[in-house]
């Protein structure tokens, strides 16, 4: 059996890259490797829409949060976190870990927040720092309009814009320089097409400044020490060679596919994906889908665990369920990544499958052909 994974993270991996990471290790002082980074570096900036620096740490995108939050504040400091989910629920407890007065603006699971909200929080504290934003909630399966968010804070307040792009970058339109973003984090396991391990941060020159304010304690995750080795082609610590080294045959395929085109590409997967979902009877839980995830509400009388070995054990697919008090209700669709139009066809197929098996009532084959016709009519 072929197994194949449709999860948001890890996601599937180029058989290139694999193969790239697979030749035999080199060292991380060499000038070999460096001219590596360079290129790492280069293309990450590509893939941000920024001409500021974007650092890469060993760590998962969590790790990558967590150095902004001990980099850019002192204890005190007054931070906006939108919490939409499992991972804006994060962001709300890291700060507060650290010392820092996490304001939480509180969005029901599977809804965006507003502009409305998010000003009303700024004026409610207008001594805060930052406002942290998520824009592809992974938990929910939720965007959220970052270009729209970040300039209703640029305009009412100095705080620094935050953004949580672990599954949105690669997937979703974004510009970190035009939309006035100073923060944004991704995870090299998710539309970096690489395995889990590296995480990237892109830094503003406001995100800078504060760096040299900061007086929260820090090692290892101090991106001042990162932003140092940086201008070298160099990283403070040991390196996941390997994992840099798939990055970058990641990031030349990413280049080279156009990074406007996978914007599209993902949108035209997940436009697919919910034609298809939708036709077979199922309902999807956002209110705002995201290009990366999608989210299904679990039809009535069938239970997660035995629908979901059914659909692995079967058919190959793995899948992801729910979380938080969503386990159980739904399961999450990942076209993040290296994901074509047959692979959505794939996963309706199987789902169909495994509907038909536990008794779902429903025509068999009208999600593939709703996503057939999807992809005929938008070319």
């Amino acid at each position: 059996m072929k197994k194949r994974l449709f999860t948001p993270g890890p996601t599937p991996v180029p058989e290139t890259v694999m193969l790239k990471m697979a030749e035999p290790i080199i060292h991380h002082r060499h000038p070999e490797f460096g001219e590596i980074v360079k290129r790492v570096n280069d293309n990450l900036k590509y893939l941000f829409q920024t001409e500021q620096p974007v650092l890469t740490l060993a760590s998962s995108g969590t790790g990558g949060m967590e150095s902004t939050f001990v980099s850019l504040f002192s204890p005190g400091d007054t931070v906006i976190a939108v919490n939409g989910g499992k991972f804006g629920e994060r962001w709300v407890k890291m700060p507060n870990t650290f010392g820092l007065n996490a304001v939480e603006i509180k969005v029901e699971w599977g809804k965006a927040p507003t502009r409305e909200q998010v000003l009303t929080s700024l004026r409610e504290n207008p001594q805060a720092k930052a406002v942290y934003l998520v824009h592809s909630e992974t938990s929910t399966g939720t965007a959220t309009d970052i270009e729209g968010l970040a300039r209703v804070i640029r305009e009412n307040s100095n705080a620094l814009v935050c953004v949580d792009g672990i599954t949105a970058i690669g997937a979703h339109e974004f510009r970190f320089d035009a939309w006035g973003i100073d923060v944004c984090v991704t995870g090299s396991q998710k539309g970096m097409m690489i395995p889990p391990g590296l995480a990237f941060v892109a830094v503003s020159k406001r995100a800078i400044e504060a760096m040299e304010r900061s007086t929260l304690p820090k090692f290892y995750f101090d991106l001042r020490k990162a932003l140092k080795a940086y201008g070298n082609n160099d990283t403070p610590w040991t390196p996941a060679i390997s994992l840099i080294i798939g990055a970058d045959s990641a990031l030349q395929m990413i280049h080279a596919e156009g990074v406007e085109n996978i914007w599209r590409r993902h949108e035209r997967l997940a436009t697919a994906l919910h034609k298809g979902i939708t036709a077979i009877g199922l309902m999807l839980f956002s209110d705002s889908p995201s290009f990366a995830v999608t989210p299904v509400w679990l039809p009535a009388g069938i239970e997660w665990k035995p629908f979901n070995r059914t659909l692995k054990d079967k058919y190959g697919i793995t899948i992801a369920g729910g979380q938080g008090e969503y386990a159980g209700k739904i399961f999450r669709i990942s076209h993040l990544g290296y994901f074509d139009e047959l692979d959505m066809i794939t996963v309706l197929s199987a789902l169909e499958m495994t509907l038909f098996d536990f008794g779902f009532q429903f025509e068999l084959g009208s999600g593939i052909r709703a996503a057939q016709a999807s992809f005929l009519t938008t070319g």
